[in-house]
């Protein structure tokens, strides 16, 4: 990751209608509660978007106080994600991307669409933890 360039994080998924929202949706809190709004841009995207943010979805979320209810599932282009300096995909992508210097990472996560309220939270639970995980590691790097 580049000190001149904003870092840029993309979280990818077939529908964008789940783990990468929470995933999205958690890295904008962070980024905001670190002071890096400035330095850090965030993507988000799938494959093949599906027309809504899964219900459970929204729903566990508000535990949180965050509301998806108003995002939309998007298509996230190549060009997009190869000009993100680490992609983090949510288990259920078959991403290949030919830039050398994107860093792809797979959290292998279980899709919590159709899941009850406490398995969509633990998968919640789960990108929460790798999200902090993630800024912890780029805030560090940034520092250097």
């Amino acid at each position: 990751m580049s000190d001149d360039l904003p870092d840029t994080l993309g979280f990818v998924c077939v529908q964008n209608a789940g783990r990468s929202q929470m995933a999205t949706a958690f890295a904008e809190r962070e980024r905001d509660r670190r002071g890096l709004e400035d330095s850090v841009e965030i993507i988000t995207g799938g494959t093949h978007p599906a027309g809504s943010i899964h219900d459970e979805v929204v729903a566990v979320m508000q535990d949180h106080e965050i509301d998806l209810s108003d995002r939309v599932p998007r298509e996230a282009s190549t060009t997009e994600l190869e000009s993100c300096d680490v992609v983090d995909t949510m288990g259920c992508s078959t991403l290949e991307l030919d830039a050398e210097d994107v860093d792809v990472r797979d959290w292998a996560l279980g899709d919590p669409d159709g899941q009850g309220p406490d398995q969509v939270r633990a998968i919640r639970d789960d990108i929460e933890q790798r999200v902090t995980n993630l800024f912890d590691e780029v805030d560090m790097n940034g520092s250097q």
